[in-house]
């Protein structure tokens, strides 16, 4: 007898505003238990040290995570000059101490010279795996193992403040997908010459996903017991502030199809179009409804990348 999940069946996407001092997968797990879900995955790692945008998919949204890993993201950064540590953030042993003689003008310079494309080399202490293990346990270990830089954008990063009596700045960063703002603090500091560390992250968007939206595992506790106290289900209230899986989506063209060509489209059948279909992923709508992912086939055909099964077409 195949064994049943535990939790019910529900799909979107929360905004959960991840807090200091736990790790991604607790937070996961702790929204996904208030939800009483089956199925839950985040999109994207936040450090212990780091609150902020981390957007908890449910269920079938699963299925799409990879298109929030892949878009652009932006941080509040806060950096302390004048001190280097072993992880490049305020969680880390100080390896180093200079004093800090940066004038504000050379600060605009020196992050002025990060915009634009770049090659970047991962943190040890990063959560990237190196033979099937996070690099940050090997660093634990005090091992060194190989990394591949990786191409990064820095759309933009701009000095929001410089407090020159606490040695302190804080920017705010528009950055592609796979950028380690601690990185960028880390090399900021080695250009100025006296060293610096993250001691304040928060990850203010995904993609296009406004910071208003955000909820807290507070927030949602409250809501539980709210529920609890009218003595209605928590999903009356809970299930709300879901946003739709393919807003996930939102970059795609979009292909409309029939509900017929639907149901074909749903049990792996290509769909023939009178169109010229793009390179690339596809959001398709069945009758204006939502089902999948599809792509062109070889034969210029549209076929299902990634379906829902629980959304066939009637």
């Amino acid at each position: 007898m195949a064994r049943r999940s535990k939790g019910r069946p529900i799909d979107g996407i929360l905004l959960l505003n991840k807090p200091q001092g736990i790790s991604s997968n607790k937070a996961l797990q702790q929204a996904k238990g208030i939800y009483f879900a089956q199925k839950a995955g985040h999109t994207g790692a936040l450090d212990p040290l780091a609150t902020g945008m981390l957007p908890i998919c449910f269920g079938e949204a699963t299925k799409f995570t990879q298109f929030l890993l892949d878009t652009d993201k932006t941080y509040v950064v806060r950096a302390k000059l004048g001190e280097r540590t072993t992880t490049s953030d305020s969680d880390g042993e100080i390896v180093s101490t200079k004093d800090v003689n940066v004038t504000i003008e050379q600060l605009k310079s020196e992050i002025a010279a990060f915009l634009g494309e770049s090659d970047q080399y991962p943190s040890m202490y990063s959560a990237l795996k190196y033979e099937g293990k996070p690099l940050y346990k090997y660093a634990r270990e005090g091992i060194e193992v190989p990394r591949k830089c990786r191409k990064i954008n820095v759309f933009s990063l701009t000095l929001d403040e410089f407090d020159e009596q606490n040695n302190e700045v804080q920017m705010t960063a528009h950055v592609s997908k796979g950028t380690y703002i601690r990185t960028i603090v880390d090399d900021l500091g080695e250009n100025l010459g006296c060293g610096a560390h993250v001691i304040m992250l928060h990850r203010s968007a995904v993609g296009h996903y406004p910071a208003d939206k955000m909820v807290t595992l507070e927030q949602l506790e409250a809501l539980l017991a709210k529920a609890k106290e009218e003595d209605v289900a928590p999903s009356t209230y809970l299930d709300e502030l879901l946003l739709p899986m393919d807003s996930a989506l939102v970059d795609l063209p979009v292909v409309e199809i029939t509900k017929e060509q639907g149901v074909g489209f749903s049990h792996g059948q290509a769909v023939v179009l009178g169109t010229t279909l793009p390179e690339g992923a596809i959001k398709v709508l069945a009758d204006g409804v939502f089902i999948g992912t599809g792509e062109r086939n070889p034969d210029g055909h549209l076929k299902s990348k990634r379906g829902l099964s629980n959304q066939l077409p009637e």
